[in-house]
């Protein structure tokens, strides 16, 4: 049928509407108007194909697969069909891309629409595109456009942007309207859930499951942070497993450029998370400190990524200087 159908992979574009509104991929730091948001999306897919829309298909996790109050709310848009996967105990995504996968070549088998619109940036979903034109769909990228990138989009993989048939973009004004922070800096309240988080830190007794004395693990890991924070590590020369090639790793392998702005976003995040939260978390972060949340630590890989670029951000060095910048905040204002 001479229609379209939209799928989008939520998870992508709330962190590239909230990072532009909020300068960061934290969910808490800004709020999402759904209702302005779809419909803008499908207007913008009507006005550039003339074409009447099957169906916006909402793809999102949580936890077991259960709607949340949000997921109901987004559910009883007209036109709009959520499907979810679930949140894992370390807080990665399951399930998302392969039903994202499946409805692409369903639709495109039964050929309930001509033309699809993929908001995603996942390199996992290439090979559901190309069944899908094989079925006779064309599938359109929807993007939010980067001038700087190569690929003229924030966040895609050049693997998937070569699969598709073309790429476009939604408007900037599309997402400053659907995108508000929410979250302001408030020294006053960061200090005092910071003091009174270290002062129940001192009193209360830890857990008896967490040792007070550092596993050697945790003392190694404590000290690769603070070389990677404090001083540029010397260049070593490493080896591929194949034994064909060489380079260098460490902080010398990178420019100093990379490593600030990693600095910076560890910084930013600690401050912006910090900002809101509450003395109960802070206690449970610090008890399990070196380790990181799985959302802090999504968050801090996800910020860092849309501003370097994804394959910088697979770094161990970028990572564990996001890491350390993070309990470096925390630490000089605590």
């Amino acid at each position: 049928m001479n229609q379209t159908a939209i799928f989008i992979d939520a998870g992508f574009l709330l962190s590239l509407g909230g990072h532009r509104a909020a300068g960061t991929t934290l969910r808490s730091a800004f709020t999402t108007h759904y209702e302005a948001l779809i419909r803008g999306i499908v207007q913008t897919v009507k006005k550039n194909t003339g074409l009447n829309n099957l169906r916006v298909y909402w793809y999102d996790a949580s936890k077991d697969g259960l709607f949340t109050e949000q997921h109901k709310r987004i559910g009883l848009i007209p036109g709009v069909k959520v499907r979810l996967g679930r949140i894992s105990y370390n807080g990665e995504q399951k399930g998302v891309d392969l039903r994202l996968a499946l409805d692409l070549v369903g639709v495109a088998r039964n050929g309930s629409a001509s033309i699809a619109y993929l908001v995603s940036g996942d390199d996992d979903l290439a090979e559901a595109v190309e069944e899908a034109q094989d079925l006779g769909m064309k599938v359109v990228l929807l993007g939010v456009a980067k001038s700087d990138s190569r690929l003229g989009v924030a966040s895609v993989a050049e693997h998937l942007a070569l699969t598709a048939d073309y790429i476009e973009t939604v408007s900037n004004q599309l997402l400053d309207s659907a995108f508000t922070k929410v979250l302001g800096w408030d020294k006053n309240h960061s200090e005092k859930t910071s003091l009174i988080a270290r002062a129940s830190t001192e009193t209360e007794p830890k857990p008896a499951a967490k040792p007070a004395v550092p596993t050697p693990a945790v003392m190694a890991q404590k000290l690769v942070v603070r070389a990677a924070s404090e001083r540029e590590a010397e260049p070593e020369v490493v080896y591929s497993s194949g034994g064909q090639s060489s380079g260098y790793q460490g902080s010398a392998a990178y420019e100093q450029r990379e490593l600030k702005v990693a600095e910076e976003i560890g910084a930013k995040v600690a401050e912006s998370w910090l900002a809101f939260t509450t003395q109960h978390d802070v206690v449970e972060l610090i008890a399990d400190k070196p380790q990181l949340p799985p959302e802090i630590d999504r968050t801090l890989l996800k910020d860092c990524a849309q501003v370097l670029g994804e394959w910088k951000t697979d770094q161990q060095t970028i990572r564990r200087t996001l890491r350390g910048a993070f309990w470096e905040y925390l630490d000089k204002i605590m």
